[in-house]
């Protein structure tokens, strides 16, 4: 869909025929991903490793930090004879726990291929990346055919009103894409930018994070947070807190100006049907449910109205009228 999307604004602006347009969007496409695995890719991943090593570092500095303020605040209250003890040993038992950064960065690196099964199955998914590569490629160059082919299984009665049905939900999910596509960039732009002013390190990592995980809602964004207060935390207790009200800040601008700005004609979803798609996607898809969770639920909103509730549920209401 989104190829689809893409070379249906390049045939509009530049007046070309489908399949020049085509051309032009796969070599851009593809233009970018060789630009990203030269210059983004490598500095990312190397900036990330750092971060991972750093997680467990913040943690420390964190508990050493509650540790001092609990036996501060225990000796204006019972004196310097009443330190709390057990807060204290708890504390320092809960830092030496810790694992070392490195190994958790070996951790995380091996559950991640855990998770892929990158080591068993890494033919099977080169496989699956080629099939669906090219079934998208197929049908970025005749989409018309396939989307007729499609309504050839509805009754014939019901066709018209089913291109009808299709073109609102192509319309929908291009929206959603291009606004997602947009606000992540300003979120990752916004990020990076304070992160710079506040001398925090790694910020290419961390703005490409906020940006990446903005497009999972709700979820998204509190995570992205946990990166740059980390490393903050390491420098200066106070950035962390400059970092968490910055964050909260970009957050707010997105959600209530930049989104609504650039996706006028978006589909509206509460935030609570936001929420419940999130969890039964990701039930029953898993971690990939997650991140198509949205695009699934404007899909099916615009199928419950149009077809459940205008084709169906109106009809019988006003026969019974």
């Amino acid at each position: 869909m989104a190829l689809c999307t893409l070379v249906g604004k390049i045939k509009q602006v530049l007046g070309i025929p489908r399949r020049i347009a085509f051309l032009i969007a796969i070599t851009g496409v593809l233009l970018i991903l060789v630009v990203s695995m030269i210059i983004v890719i490598p500095q990312f991943t190397k900036e990330f490793q750092e971060l991972i090593i750093d997680l467990p570092n913040a943690a420390r500095a964190l508990l050493e930090i509650t540790s001092r303020n609990i036996n501060k605040f225990s000796e204006l209250i019972y004196g310097a004879e009443g330190t709390n003890i057990l807060k204290e040993n708890i504390l320092q038992n809960n830092i030496s726990a810790l694992p070392d950064g490195v190994t958790l960065a070996n951790g995380i690196t091996d559950s991640i291929k855990r998770l892929l099964n990158i080591a068993g199955n890494l033919g099977l998914g080169i496989v699956q990346l080629i099939f669906v590569f090219s079934i998208g490629i197929m049908i970025s160059v005749q989409p018309n055919a396939y989307k007729e082919a499609l309504i050839l299984l509805v009754p014939s009665s019901y066709r018209r009103r089913a291109r009808s049905i299709l073109l609102k939900c192509g319309d929908a999910l291009s929206n959603w894409m291009l606004g997602v596509l947009i606000s992540s960039s300003f979120v990752a732009i916004l990020a990076g930018l304070c992160l710079y002013v506040l001398g925090i390190k790694l910020v290419f990592a961390n703005a490409l994070i906020a940006g990446v995980l903005n497009i999972i809602p709700n979820i998204g964004p509190t995570i992205s947070t946990i990166f740059p207060i980390s490393v903050a935390l390491l420098d200066a207790p106070w950035k962390s807190l400059a970092v968490l009200v910055a964050y909260i800040i970009i957050q707010n601008l997105e959600s209530y100006i930049i989104t609504p700005s650039i996706m006028q004609h978006q589909v509206k979803l509460l935030p609570a049907l936001t929420l419940t798609s999130q969890f039964i996607f990701t039930v029953v898809f898993g971690p990939i449910g997650l991140l198509l969770s949205l695009p699934l639920t404007v899909i099916l909103k615009i199928l419950i109205k149009e077809v459940l509730i205008h084709d169906f549920l109106d009809q019988k209401i006003s026969v019974l009228k």
